[in-house]
Order: C-alpha cells, then structure tokens, then sequence
C-alpha cells in the first residue's frame, strides 16, 4: 500500500484483483518504485496545483471528444478526463504483446484478402459462411479488388485487457476507422510536462515515429510510382465526436484534412477543389463509415462522402485506407473465430488469448446465455464504443429481462462473455489516488511492414467499480510508459 499520509494525507487502498502498480501484500512493482517516490515528495497541494494546471492546458488546447447521453436531446462536447499517473508496461511484457499483435494483425488482414477473393476460410468450414455474407458490413463491391501488399488495415487498434490474476486477453479488434491515437500523443505531452525528470529517469520508449510510420504505411498503398503522393484525412466535419483527433492527425502528419464537398470525381479520379484550381489525391484516410463514402455506391442520402469514389477506387486511381468492407473483420462474433485464423491462414498457436465467447446463434449457447444473463457481458456484435451492451452484475431485473427479450428476437445479433475484472491502476480523483478499472488500445501500422508504436491509449473507467472505459460512455485516459 502506498501510505504517505503524515505528509500530505494521500494513500492508496489498491482492489482486491490485479493492480498494476502494487502486488497483493501491498509491496510496488518494481517498474513502479520511481514512480512511488516521486509521489512521496509531492504534497497534495502540488498535485492537485499540477492537475489544475493541465485542466487548463486541456481547456486551452480544445481536447474534446463529444458525448453522447440517452439522457440528454443533444451531445454534449466536453474535455477527455486525463490521469497524471502514468500506466507502466515492462519491456519483457511489451515484447509479447507485440509479437501476438503483429501475428494477430497479419491473420486479419489474411482473412479479409481470402473472404473478398477465394473465400478458402468458408468453403473449409472455419468461419460459418452466413456469419460473413449477411454481415452488415460485408461488401460485395470489394470482391475480387486488387489490394496493395494485401493490406486491408494501415491503421489497427487492438483492445487488450488485464485480468484478475494479470493475463493479457484481446478484447476487441477496431479495424474499420480506429480512434483515440491523438489522445496517445496527446497525453505523452502532458505528462512530459507534469513530470519530466519522473519520465527521462525511466527510460521510456519513444512514440514519435509511430506517426511517420503510419504516413509510411499510407504513402505504400497509393497506386502508381509518386515519389510522394498526395494523402488527405476525409472527415465527416466538426460535428464528428473525434473532430479534435481528425485536426490533429492531419496537421502532425503533414497531410491534407478535407470533407466530401471538397472533393470532386473526374475521369475515375479523385481531385481536391483549391482556389488554385485541382489537385489530384492519391490516398484516402477516411475517418467516416463504408456507408457514407460513396452515395453512388452506398447510402444515396449521404451528404459526407464522394459521388464516384468507389469507381475511381476500383480503377486504381486512388487508395482508401482502411479499406471498406473491414469492418466484417471486427464484428464480435467473427472475434471469436480469430485464434482460428491464426491456425489456419499462419499455422502458428495465438499468442494472445481471445476472452471466452459465447454465440448466441447457437441453440445451446444461446441458452445457457439466457438463463446466466445476471453473471454475463452481453455485447452487440456490430456496435463499438460501449454501445449496445448488457453488463450482468450491474445491470437490473428490468434490464437483463429487455435484453433477454431483445436477444431471443435476433440471437445472431448478439454475442456473450464472462465478466472479467479488468486490472486497476492509481488514478487521481477529488485530491486522492484511487484504483480504477483499465484497458489498453494498441495501435499497429501496416504498409510493407509492421510497426507496433510503443505504449497505446490506456482507457479509465473513472466511476468507481465501473468496468466501461470508453471515451463515449465518460471513461478517460492515462498516459502509457513502456520501459526500454
């Protein structure tokens, strides 16, 4: 237990699970001591004049995320809640979630390549066909297209959790348009500045080239032979909840940020309007869903994208990243088929362990679901962000019977799992440390080669007890440390 009360009246009473910065006895890890004495030698008041001072950097920055409330007639635009405590990972812990990443990753990206050409993975009977020809976000429109490198994903975020006795498992795989890498950088520059000795003194791995790595990846899949070909961000605009992220990313990495009404189709071609007249583009970094890109091809009533551009896609005269029709790959039901993927496309064992899944197609799973509904997370397969979901333990009678009904009407639409107790780490809440329920998103780039970019965005569930993280349900972040 970390106890400085006699200076400052600040302890720390760690959960009764997995915590990342104390062992049950209450004795700190050793990647955490350096971080204990720098807390010893602090006051309250100097932590709480610290927090205050990065609340107002926040402020003045605009690191915004809009939150949507059921309560609420409009979204509310508020700050991310950012922890000054850093989350730790060894060096010997990051090696071996990169290794199960990189492999996980490239499986993916092998399924979504067999499943929009051969289908091998279906007529063998791996993956359930209907699981993936009725999917919502399967599209036909990308059969049989032309991939370069056979990557369907530049840009992974891959959900991992800790559970009580410390394993990592894979939560969830975010490969349509992943967010959160801005809040990333975003809290590596705040807690550079809160605590600078605190972070040379550790060694920490750096994360600068994580962007130049994912511009690299970006540049690889335009077609052609440009030494540098033109790359832009598409947004739906400031309206979007991750606006911030979208200005960010496109100003650090030296590209064009651009809406659908600043683009135009011309002979299969995708050109930019500017008061100096077209410029063509070369790559597209969407950050809005398949079925908004195209009106042409998708949703007609769709204001945000580009009449033409699948057309122009599938001549070959532009790349859009991540590719449509990713997003069959991170339906949760069809996470339950990875560590079979692994086997079958790399005939290797996976290095990172799924969380146990129930799917309720099946009559007998679907069942013991719904008689075990009080004890389970249920999840809707096709929604992210927090959404769509039934958590047992904290849900009422009323609610797990809705769910129930809401289950037996679509069982396909819905997948279940154990509740897992996800690790806690140190947060500082009203002037005190306080243990609170974390994952980690981690993001791997993917061009001609893989790169893992060193730490991710460390999610907290800032209610007490709560085990939801997402930025969208009022969870915030922590600033990631991996040790050299």
């Amino acid at each position: 237990m970390l106890n400085i009360q006699k200076r400052h009246q600040l302890e720390y009473h760690h959960s009764k699970g997995f915590d990342e910065m104390f062992v049950a006895s209450g004795q700190v890890r050793d990647h955490y001591n350096g971080v204990q004495q720098r807390l010893l030698g602090m006051s309250v008041e100097e932590l709480n004049g610290r927090n205050a001072s990065m609340q107002s950097h926040l402020v003045k920055q605009g690191v915004t995320f809009t939150l949507y409330n059921d309560h609420q007639s409009e979204p509310s635009e508020r700050l991310i809640p950012f922890d000054m405590i850093p989350r730790i990972v060894s060096g010997n812990e990051w090696s071996v979630l990169e290794k199960g990443l990189k492999q996980r990753t490239k499986a993916l990206n092998l399924f979504l390549w067999d499943i929009y050409h051969k289908q091998n993975i279906l007529y063998d009977g791996i993956v359930p066909r209907k699981m993936v020809v009725t999917n919502r976000y399967f599209r036909p429109e990308m059969m049989d297209m032309n991939i370069p490198h056979g990557v369907y994903t530049p840009l992974s975020g891959i959900d991992l959790i800790r559970d009580g006795v410390g394993d990592f498992f894979v939560l969830e795989d975010n490969l349509r348009t992943p967010s959160g890498l801005s809040y990333l950088y975003k809290n590596r520059q705040l807690t550079m500045h809160l605590f600078p000795e605190l972070y040379f003194d550790y060694q920490v791995r750096d994360i600068d080239r994580g962007l130049n790595d994912l511009l690299s990846c970006l540049r690889s899949i335009a077609p052609g032979c440009k030494k540098v070909p033109v790359v832009a961000l598409l947004t739906p605009g400031s309206g979007n909840s991750a606006y911030y992220e979208h200005t960010f990313l496109a100003q650090e990495m030296g590209i064009l940020l651009v809406e659908g009404r600043d683009l135009v189709v011309m002979d299969h071609k995708v050109y930019m309007r500017s008061i100096t007249g077209l410029q063509q583009i070369d790559v597209i970094y969407r950050r809005l869903d398949d079925d908004f890109l195209d009106p042409l091809a998708f949703r007609a009533d769709s204001m945000l994208g580009v009449a033409g551009l699948m057309n122009a896609y599938r001549m070959g005269n532009v790349a859009i990243a991540n590719a449509p029709g990713t997003g069959v790959a991170d339906d949760k039901a069809i996470y339950a088929y990875v560590p079979e993927m692994i086997r079958y496309y790399l005939n290797e064992e996976p290095l990172l362990n799924n969380v146990p899944t129930y799917i309720l197609s099946r009559e007998a799973e679907r069942e013991y679901v719904l008689a075990h509904l009080a004890e389970l997370v249920v999840k809707e397969t096709s929604l992210s962000g927090g959404y769509g979901m039934l958590i047992g333990p904290c849900a009422s009678e009323q609610e797990i019977a809705e769910f129930a009904d809401k289950i037996r009407q679509d069982p396909a639409n819905y997948i279940a799992q154990p509740t897992i107790q996800l690790s806690t780490a140190p947060t500082f809440i009203d002037g005190q440390l306080q243990p609170r329920h974390i994952d980690l998103r981690a993001f791997v780039t993917y061009g001609s080669d893989m790169q893992i970019i060193a730490g991710g965005l460390t999610r907290v569930a800032l209610k007490e007890g709560s085990l939801v993280v997402n930025s969208s349900q009022g969870g915030g972040s922590k600033d990631t440390w991996v040790l050299s």
